[in-house]
């Protein structure tokens, strides 16, 4: 039985760990052939050799446009074309509010984040129109929908990251390229370490730390995994996703469904808080029939 991606080529930035990694051994296991690009060069020749011939890697800072031409270049080069670009490279960047925000810290965020995914598109664009048809897929994250999960600068790039997935997609349509976001929760990657300054190997061992404790912070009692984000990059990428174009996908084990006390029954009710009602009055008015 044929892959769901089978025939397809991809290119996946940050492909060496991580959700990327997650990713790309997914889709190689649905039959697509892989073009992982990252800075992380002893993991890309492992992936190469792990993969021969189904695999490659491209050395990629996704600040850097030349960087990001000649990884869409390998597309070509290597596997004849370009059906899938999975703009995932990222990193929390320069922590704080508003009182820690620097000019150089928020411009490499925007260089990354935003402006990263937008030259991929641009690399990305004149091979998927040789297709006749694509899927560009960004990663996004929760923190740009809501206040509170991540740092300004990170916050408000992946905010800029799902309107631009909108633009794109009214833009590229006639060209029969689909573009979509995906904003992942809390996902046991390693960008947590990095976020606070963590060396890289530590940074990886944070993210079992992670993955045994966020499940106690959203409504589904499981970890969010890499592989919970590459399944739905593989709806995105794949002819099931044929109908959609320009939505963010939210996969967070439904932490933004509302806040806590609409899942946790132990956490109590604001309107408690708020009126100074005892939890035997909540309970009480909440089976009293409605008058008037």
């Amino acid at each position: 039985m044929a892959g769901r991606l089978e025939g397809k080529v991809a290119l996946i930035t940050g492909g060496c760990s991580g959700i990327g990694l997650g990713t790309a051994e997914l889709f190689l296991a649905e039959g697509a052939k892989i073009i992982a690009a990252d800075l992380q060069d002893e993991k890309g020749k492992v992936l190469e050799q792990r993969f021969p011939g189904r695999l490659a890697y491209a050395r990629c800072d996704v600040t850097r446009d030349a960087d990001i031409a000649a990884a869409c270049a390998i597309a070509k080069t290597e596997f004849g074309g370009l059906d899938v670009l999975f703009n995932n490279a990222g990193i929390a960047g320069m922590p704080g509010g508003v009182a820690e925000i620097n000019a150089e810290g928020w411009d490499a965020i925007f260089a990354l984040l935003v402006r990263g995914p937008a030259l991929g598109m641009h690399h990305a664009l004149p091979l998927m129109k040789a297709r006749g048809k694509g899927s560009i897929i960004n990663t996004a994250s929760i923190a740009g929908l809501q206040a509170g999960w991540g740092p300004i600068a990170y916050s408000t790039a992946k905010a800029a990251v799902v309107h631009m997935t909108r633009c794109a997609a009214a833009e590229l349509s006639p060209q029969g390229i689909r573009v979509n976001a995906i904003c992942p929760g809390l996902i046991a990657t390693s960008i947590f370490g990095t976020a606070i300054g963590l060396p890289r190997a530590a940074a990886d061992q944070m993210a079992a730390r992670v993955a045994e404790n966020a499940a106690v912070a959203q409504p589904i009692k499981k970890p969010g995994l890499p592989e919970d984000i590459a399944r739905a990059a593989l709806y995105l990428a794949s002819d099931d996703s044929a109908f959609v174009t320009g939505i963010h996908l939210v996969v967070d084990g439904g932490i933004t469904v509302g806040s806590r006390h609409a899942w946790d029954p132990s956490a109590g009710s604001p309107f408690a808080q708020i009126f100074g009602f005892s939890a035997e009055e909540m309970a009480a008015a909440a089976v009293l029939p409605r008058q008037g």
